[in-house]
């Protein structure tokens, strides 16, 4: 639960553009749908896929990081790791039995023939969109244990996208046709009083001493 005398505290120290910002980009946030990569080798491809998260409103994204170690960049995430919660694992079962515990389908990303074309997919639950490593795709145990496989159709020589570039591809279609929907996608309003905490606290420079200067108030 948020304390919401100190959140209103914390805002104080907030511009009214800062707090409507936070508001409207609330508003449109999801985690209907979530993002997770599978052992990315190149770290400007996990940033790039976080900043994407956070521009089509993807509240939540999971790096599964067995073989390579971290591989998110900061710099070239530009940002967005601050507005996206990022979640870490050691190994894909963790993430899935993670995810199947929320509740969402495992839809694998794959170029193969056999695999539903973007146009054609739909979905009535949350999902979880899975991405692979940029040579192999994903592992044999995130495509086992997929509930739905699906590729973004190609017509020309090349038969294979940047994952970063895949992950646009998906979310800007998926996300567009969700908030048309009449699926639950939005945020509860405890998720977003908790994003609006956690932003809040990120904006405020100096603010371990401003948090220490509360509690030091309210004990007198």
């Amino acid at each position: 639960m948020v304390d919401l005398d100190l959140l209103a505290y914390l805002e104080s120290f907030v511009s009214e553009e800062r707090k409507a910002r936070f508001r409207e980009v609330l508003s449109k946030r999801t985690n209907f749908i979530t993002v997770v990569t599978e052992d990315v080798f190149q770290v400007h491809n996990t940033s790039a896929v976080i900043r994407s998260c956070d521009v089509f409103g993807i509240q939540t994204a999971h790096l599964i990081e067995e073989r390579f170690g971290q591989r998110l960049d900061k710099n070239i995430a530009m940002g967005a790791q601050q507005w996206v919660d990022v979640h870490s694992y050691k190994k894909a079962s963790d993430c899935i039995k993670h995810l199947r515990s929320k509740g969402y389908t495992l839809v694998a990303t794959t170029p193969d023939s056999g695999a539903i074309p973007l146009e054609d997919f739909a979905f009535k639950r949350p999902v979880a969109l899975c991405f692979g490593t940029e040579k192999e795709g994903l592992s044999d145990e995130v495509m086992d244990q997929a509930d739905i496989k699906l590729r973004i159709p190609m017509v020309g020589f090349t038969q294979s996208l940047n994952i970063s570039v895949s992950a646009a591809i998906i979310l800007q279609k998926l996300t567009q046709a969700l908030r048309s929907s009449d699926h639950p996608w939005e945020l509860t309003e405890e998720e977003k009083l908790m994003r609006q905490f956690d932003w809040t606290v990120r904006s405020i420079k100096h603010v371990e001493e401003i948090l220490a200067r509360y509690q030091k108030d309210a004990k007198i």
